[in-house]
């Protein structure tokens, strides 16, 4: 019995096929690639069609200003006035952000109104209640400006200086502030209290007297020795500072006042010779 054995070849099959393959890969893959780039012209697209370019608004009237904002879908917002001798009364003296630049839609634009020449006068205030005051700034129509206070005795809330002063000429803003009287309250003498460590009895003393402050020594007593518990111990013999003072309150530095008391530890002790002499505050005077 013979078999016949015939061999098939199938490589241009699978050339083809692989080719195929290929093909339709590349074509994928410049699908994806197409879809990306365009989601990505379309994502610029949206983020620049967001935005605009602010327009000039100098020299135009507010109405000309908040259309061309408008416009360009921005907001207008009038945030200063000041007098000018080059931009009419009632137009655009500045603006922010300046012409050109790029933002959002929705961006609010900030300028400054020209009010012209000064044409108001500077009442003068001085000396008056802070009301009557603001009435007379309004009635010369100008607007009240910052007010700050300061302690006088007296009554409170009196003018006792504006700016700009009265009549003043070539001012920037239309406005007046003013400084006024506020209750004085009297507040007790104070000292920085020095630095006594180290300082012997009679120099603190002296020192805190040119202050007129006061000052209390803490002296150690000695203990007493006694053989027999049953006899009592004779009372402590009044002592004067001999050494130097250890340590302080209040600490040096500290903000004291003549109602107050110092008071000083000193390092040792000597028996006073007359006990009526025992160590008191010194006097303030």
């Amino acid at each position: 019995m013979k078999i016949r054995i015939r061999y098939h070849d199938n490589s241009g099959e699978l050339s083809a096929g692989a080719a195929r393959a290929f093909r339709i890969g590349t074509t994928v893959l410049a699908m994806s690639t197409v879809a990306l780039f365009s989601a990505l012209i379309t994502m610029r697209l949206a983020i620049h069609t967001g935005e605009v370019e602010t327009p000039s608004l100098t020299g135009m009237t507010l109405e000309e200003a908040a259309n061309a904002s408008n416009n360009r879908k921005l907001n207008l917002t009038v945030e200063n006035r000041f007098y000018s001798t080059t931009v009419p009364a009632g137009r655009v003296l500045s603006q922010s952000p300046a012409a050109g630049a790029t933002v959002r839609k929705g961006w609010h634009m900030r300028i400054t109104e020209s009010l012209g020449p000064q044409r108001a006068t500077i009442p003068d205030t001085v000396g008056m209640y802070e009301r009557d005051a603001g009435m007379a700034i309004r009635r010369a129509s100008l607007d009240p400006g910052t007010t700050a206070h300061l302690p006088s005795p007296g009554p409170s809330d009196i003018v006792l200086a504006q700016t700009p002063p009265a009549n003043a000429e070539g001012v920037d803003k239309p406005e007046v502030s003013l400084l006024l009287t506020e209750p004085y309250t009297a507040q007790p003498k104070a000292w920085v209290m020095p630095n006594l460590v180290g300082l012997s009895y009679s120099a603190t003393s002296a020192r805190m007297r040119d202050m007129d402050l006061r000052v209390y020594a803490i002296v150690p007593q000695p203990a007493t020795p006694t053989t027999d518990p049953g006899i009592p111990a004779p009372p402590p013999v009044p002592m004067v500072p001999a050494g130097y003072v250890l340590s302080q309150t209040p600490a040096a530095g500290a903000r004291v006042t003549a109602a107050e008391i110092a008071k000083v530890k000193m390092s040792a002790a000597a028996a006073l010779s007359d006990p009526t002499t025992l160590i008191t505050p010194t006097p303030a005077h």
